[in-house]
């Protein structure tokens, strides 16, 4: 058992230290993530010291269970190609450009329809692809304007970290905490629109008291530039298509249970019928696959090795007796596990980031406490925006606004942040609670 935690904690401490200075290298023109390699490493340790055998890894990664962690990352791997479709196709950055396009009157009018807006496109969507799609244009409107980002950058951020907890596919841990759970689809709606309407509500409020006064400042109506225009444009046919397999596929996933299909088989099957289409039109349009296969190759893989390293550790601490004695200090079979999981999976979102949080959650829960698993699912959305180091989305986010001369200090990201998830995560974990 010492073992084991040893290199688990050493392993977790080094991927944090990673996410925070250096995340991403270049290996040979290609970027590879320093933070899923130490975790790699800290998995290949514990094989070769022998506090896990190779056959029990096999077997949880092969498990015919809910927990299997191969199904989990093929329905959000899935659901995410269906959102990089639609996105390569224009669609989220033509609507970003049409807000602040066509916006008029005071800066408040543009923040409510961009919050209105990212909070309905992440249900359906996928929070991290929202927030790297909507980012650009929201600096080139702010830049051009000569207005300060903040107020919109953090309103995009801020919803589209707490609107994904509504459904199971807007977070990849809602997906991994669910499935652990054997949580179907409605079900998990039935629960989660309460949490997720009153703490997006309680998260815009904050946002409008924290920028109030910069807020009720006008704003120029700006033309549609050549700067801002041809960029943006959507391709209509893929446009479509992707709408189309979106749905069905929300839609489908809303009847899993009464068809009898797994979540993971409906996304894997949307996302194949969409690759194969889009091949055969850019085929006939244009003669090649390229548009295709730069899609394919968007897709967040890096996650593969990081969720199965992780996978590892916490079934080598399962293994050990480690997360039984967790799950014995932290549970008490009552409701009220799942306040202390929304506040708990908050803060260690921060120390753990959102991802590992989520897996080691998982394996402490082990499917004994629906109320901890929606708690922890609360706190793996909302920490997200505690401090920049809650999610990986929050790390490359302030990489681009390096990239265009925005600058947030991790201070002034904390404070502001801080002071939305505060408030934030008390009015979910009260809506989760009136719920159960």
């Amino acid at each position: 058992m010492v073992a084991t935690v040893i290199i688990s904690t050493l392993t977790i401490a080094a991927m944090i230290t990673t996410v925070l200075l250096k995340p991403y290298t270049m290996i040979k023109g290609h970027k590879v993530g320093l933070y899923y390699v130490v975790c790699l490493i800290g998995a290949i340790l514990l094989l070769l010291t022998g506090c896990i055998s190779f056959d029990s890894v096999i077997e949880g990664v092969t498990a015919p269970t809910a927990v299997n962690p191969l199904k989990i990352l093929t329905l959000f791997l899935s659901m995410t190609l269906l959102s990089i479709f639609l996105g390569d196709a224009g669609f989220f950055n033509y609507v970003a450009v049409k807000i602040f396009l066509k916006a008029k009157g005071s800066k408040l009018k543009i923040f409510l329809v961009l919050y209105a807006v990212v909070a309905i496109l992440t249900i359906f969507t996928s929070n991290d692809v929202i927030i790297l799609t909507f980012t650009p244009p929201i600096c080139i409107f702010a830049k051009k304007a000569k207005i300060s980002p903040l107020p919109f950058l953090f309103g995009e951020f801020i919803a589209a970290n707490t609107w994904s907890m509504m459904l199971i596919v807007g977070n990849p841990t809602n997906v991994y905490l669910a499935g652990a759970a054997g949580i179907e689809f409605m079900g998990y709606f039935s629960v989660m629109a309460l949490p997720a309407i009153l703490g997006g509500l309680v998260g815009l409020f904050a946002l409008l008291i924290i920028f109030r006064k910069d807020l009720k400042t006008p704003v120029p109506v700006l033309e549609q530039t050549e700067e801002s225009g041809p960029q943006y444009r959507i391709h209509k046919f893929p446009m479509i298509i992707s709408l189309i397999h979106l749905v069905l596929c929300i839609v489908a996933l809303a009847i899993s249970d009464l068809i009898g299909v797994e979540m993971w088989l409906i996304c894997l099957a949307a996302a194949i019928s969409l690759t194969v289409i889009s091949s055969i039109y850019h085929l006939i349009k244009a003669g090649t696959l390229h548009p295709t296969l730069f899609t394919l190759k968007s897709a967040p893989y890096e996650l593969i090795p990081f969720i199965l390293s992780m996978f590892v550790l916490v079934l080598a601490l399962s293994e050990q007796g480690v997360t039984s004695i967790l799950s014995s200090m932290l549970l008490s079979g009552t409701k009220t596990d799942g306040a202390v999981f929304g506040i708990l999976g908050t803060l260690l979102s921060n120390l753990l980031n959102n991802i590992p949080m989520s897996v080691l959650s998982g394996g402490i829960i082990s499917g004994t406490s629906i109320p901890a698993t929606y708690g922890a699912i609360i706190g793996s959305n909302v920490g997200a925006f505690l401090t920049p180091v809650g999610a990986l989305a929050g790390i490359m986010w302030s990489k681009i606004l390096s990239g265009y001369d925005v600058k947030l200090p991790f201070s002034k990201f904390v404070l502001y942040g801080a002071s939305v998830a505060i408030p934030t995560v008390i009015a979910s974990v009260l809506g989760l609670m009136l719920v159960l």
